[in-house]
């Protein structure tokens, strides 16, 4: 899909909103990028904007990147150390099969609002205010 069109369906409010609402009840910080350009391995490129971001300076390392690339019908969540190693694997995977259901039912900001509320619910456990 191509990223203005993509774009053009996303919810921005409902995004905004629901970024606001996971980072109220923690000191953790919750990103989304939607890459323009196609990527062939959405992991290396999520983890590249996120130290491009600047998300690996947080200092309690708890921040968390939700990366888009909707070129290459991708994307990728990255935890910073701190927050990966407390929320565990199962906890990603998790993360990632909601966002990929509601992808593959054309529910755009509803993946994208799902992870942001996961991510959040995943920071106030492990890095309360």
């Amino acid at each position: 899909m191509h990223p203005e069109h993509f774009l053009n369906h996303l919810q921005h409010n409902q995004i905004v909103e629901a970024i606001h609402n996971a980072e109220r009840n923690t000191t953790g910080e919750i990103r989304v990028f939607i890459s323009h350009g196609k990527v062939a391995d959405p992991i290396s490129a999520a983890q590249q904007r996120f130290e491009k971001l600047g998300m690996n300076q947080l200092p309690h390392r708890n921040g968390i990147l939700i990366f888009v690339a909707p070129r290459s019908q991708a994307f990728a969540i990255i935890g910073d150390q701190a927050i990966h190693e407390r929320a565990g694997e199962p906890a990603w995977q998790a993360l990632a099969a909601g966002m990929a259901q509601r992808f593959k039912n054309h529910q755009h900001t509803e993946a994208i609002t799902f992870a942001i509320e996961r991510a959040g619910e995943l920071l106030a456990a492990n890095f309360p205010k």
